[in-house]
């Protein structure tokens, strides 16, 4: 899930029509960004902590069974929360004993006329008592269940879905009017899905199948899961929307959209797959003129992805979008719940469907295995379609977002040293959302994965062996470590336990002197969260630049917090500068490499226009001017009676400088 930049637009009261972004050939900065903070801030307009609603005792009877299919046959409009119908649950006894009664979860009637009154439970073709207990309804089953066997329920209720954004994004069931149409969706996750529809909310029992049933006015479009296998024409200007799924689906991931759409389809033909059809619903024939080019994105992602991970896993179904006033996206299986078309949005939503839908994390405190890899998703999707140079700054922009929050008073970024990726507070709707840890820097674990196997074979297959391994079921973090571990063939505890449970980031300091053929550089790695994480082993890349303008990587790796190193120097090459993590690979904050300065003296330091060099020279030499990436800025001859540099023409930032008649490098500061 993710929440979209527009969404800042309206909460500082700035007007975004519907439809009225058009498709760039070129990606903004604002459209790199707004991927998983698409996701993320749409999930944190809530305003009450989002705790499970079923009460230890009630989630233990509920264990009682296994969900096998769930069937919402309900009457909707796309201007209300109003819900009327019934659920057909079909559930397997797997206890040892008896199973004498049904527990379920269903928002209860509150003082505000929200929630739903249960009409009747009908078991087999008996009627059952039940009993409510806040949202926790426990029925009594006319007749014990026996070990292993299964049975079905009907539960007939109506009322009106709560206001109350307990979801991650809003309500479980939200109306809105958009481009002059009212427009009525839901969203569940985490622990919502109860506020429209009876329900077990386990995370890891999944139904194997379901079917959802929409009756509405027949100007609308009904948007679900699955194929939509009928529409059926009622009396009274009303048609019933038969949507069905046969591939198992968590309780949140289960969704409607209703509203008088248009209907847009085009295809993705992954390789070894069959013809996927993309069902777009859209609110009208303008907006769907306004994003047209940006939805004919989906089908080339769909087809990049399946190389990458493994064939869309609901291939023999759809993919689609259902268009709805989120500020961002919700993954709903086979059918995302989307606000617009940004590519990066677009991109995570549907890497979701195998990160979050396929393989779903199973604990909320694991919430980064969906939307750590769907922000990589953002990452891989642009390596293939926008520049080189997009990519990067998505990784950049990754990368400053997992350290630091935005202050919104000051619209400062302001250092945040700890968090952990796992999400320790899941009654907290706003900490298992985190922009900042599940999301940025999960998809920084994810990107020093990466680079840890130093291969992109094994990284892309440990990818998709986790997703055969743990097809439509769930997994936990230690589930992906085992099999990251098959493919590097060692243990890996140190890296989870250093980028999953601990906190903060590491921070390199190196200095280095060149001594002929031989480089020396000596590393200091501090940490910014010492009393939880005092350490990070880690390999590190450092970028070494010659004179020749030449340069070349090394690959050292860091196993304790002071650290020297030699590196062999090609012949006859100069080296001007060190680059600690050139490309990003690591989450390290303010990392730094300078030559060991000595023997130089620079005046004035700062400078302005003129720096005088205080060696003692005796004879003409080269001065040597390198930038802080070590980078050749300036080469000027020096005379003994006038070691005056002009530096006039340098951009402000700091500067090393270095004669040719010695080693010493000396540093100062340049000043406009």
């Amino acid at each position: 899930m993710r929440i979209s930049a527009t969404l800042m637009l309206l909460a500082l009261g700035v007007a975004v029509p519907a439809g009225a972004q058009t498709a760039a050939t070129r990606l903004s900065a604002a459209d790199l960004a707004a991927g998983g903070e698409a996701c993320a801030r749409t999930r944190l307009t809530s305003t009450a902590l989002g705790r499970p609603s079923a009460t230890l005792r009630h989630r233990e009877k509920m264990e009682r069974y296994d969900v096998a299919f769930y069937k919402l046959d309900l009457a909707l409009q796309n201007n209300s929360r109003d819900v009327s119908g019934h659920v057909v649950l079909r559930a397997r006894n797997k206890t040892a004993q008896p199973l004498d009664s049904l527990a379920f979860e269903l928002y209860n009637r509150n003082a505000n006329g929200s929630g739903y009154l249960i009409d009747s439970v009908v078991v087999g073709r008996r009627s059952a008592g039940w009993r409510r207990a806040g949202h926790d309804v426990t029925a009594a089953l006319p007749q014990a269940v026996a070990p292993g066997a299964s049975f079905e329920a009907r539960i007939y209720y109506r009322g009106t879905a709560p206001n109350g954004n307990t979801a991650a994004i809003g309500n479980a069931l939200n109306t809105a009017v958009v481009a002059g149409a009212g427009v009525t969706w839901s969203l569940s996750e985490p622990y919502s899905a109860h506020e429209w529809f009876p329900c077990k909310q386990v995370l890891t029992d999944k139904a194997d199948s379901c079917a959802v049933w929409v009756t509405t006015a027949s100007t609308n479009k009904v948007g679900s899961n699955g194929l939509l296998k009928r529409i059926t024409p009622l009396p009274n200007g009303r048609s019933r929307y038969e949507w069905h799924s046969r591939y198992p689906i968590a309780y949140y991931l289960i969704s409607v959209a209703v509203a008088p759409y248009v209907e847009y389809v085009n295809y993705a033909n992954p390789v070894g797959g069959p013809r996927i059809p993309v069902v777009n619903y859209v609110y009208n024939q303008a907006t769907l003129d306004n994003f047209r080019a940006e939805i004919d994105r989906t089908p080339g992602f769909i087809e990049h992805f399946s190389g990458l991970v493994g064939l869309y896993p609901f291939a023999a179904e759809k993919y689609g979008h259902a268009m709805a006033p989120i500020g961002g996206g919700m993954e709903h299986q086979t059918m995302t719940t989307q606000d617009r078309f940004n590519f990066t949005l677009t991109a995570h939503e549907l890497f979701h469907q195998w990160f979050g839908d396929n393989v779903t994390c199973g604990a909320w405190e694991d919430i980064w295995l969906n939307e750590g890899f769907a922000s990589y998703g953002e990452y891989l999707a642009l390596s293939r379609f926008a520049s080189a140079a997009e990519a990067r700054q998505w990784i950049d922009q990754a990368s400053t977002a997992a350290r630091f929050t935005l202050d919104p008073v000051t619209r400062a970024n302001v250092f945040q040293p700890g968090g952990s990726v796992r999400a320790n507070d899941t009654t907290n709707v706003g900490r298992i959302f985190s922009s900042r840890l599940s999301y940025k820097k999960g998809a920084m674990v994810v990107h020093m994965l990466r680079y840890l196997l130093n291969d992109d074979a094994k990284f892309f297959r440990a990818l998709r062996t986790y997703q055969s391994t743990y097809a439509n079921r769930t997994a936990r973090t230690r589930d992906l470590q085992r099999v990251f571990e098959q493919e590097a063939g060692r243990s890996l505890q140190f890296f989870f336990d250093q980028w999953y449970r601990g906190e903060g980031y590491p921070t390199f300091r190196a200095t280095w002197r060149q001594a002929g053929s031989t480089l020396s550089l000596r590393v200091t790695e501090t940490v910014s969260m010492a009393s939880v994480t005092p350490f990070f082993d880690t390999e590190v890349d450092y970028l070494i630049r010659y004179a020749s303008g030449q340069s070349g990587v090394v690959r050292l790796r860091q196993t304790q917090p002071v650290q020297s190193f030699e590196v062999p120097v090609p012949a006859g090459q100069l080296v001007t500068g060190v680059e600690v993590d050139p490309n990003q690979w690591i989450l390290d904050h303010a990392s730094t490499a300078e030559p060991e300065a000595d023997g130089l003296q620079l005046l004035p330091n700062p400078a302005t226009d003129n720096l005088v060099v205080q060696a003692g020279l005796r004879q003409p030499a080269e001065v040597l001017v390198v930038d802080a990436r070590g980078r050749v800025a300036l080469r000027q001859t020096l005379q003994p009676g006038n070691p005056v540099v002009n530096v006039r023409g340098l951009a402000a930032g700091v500067y090393f400088v270095r004669l040719s008649t010695g080693s010493q490098w000396a540093r100062f500061l340049k000043v406009e």
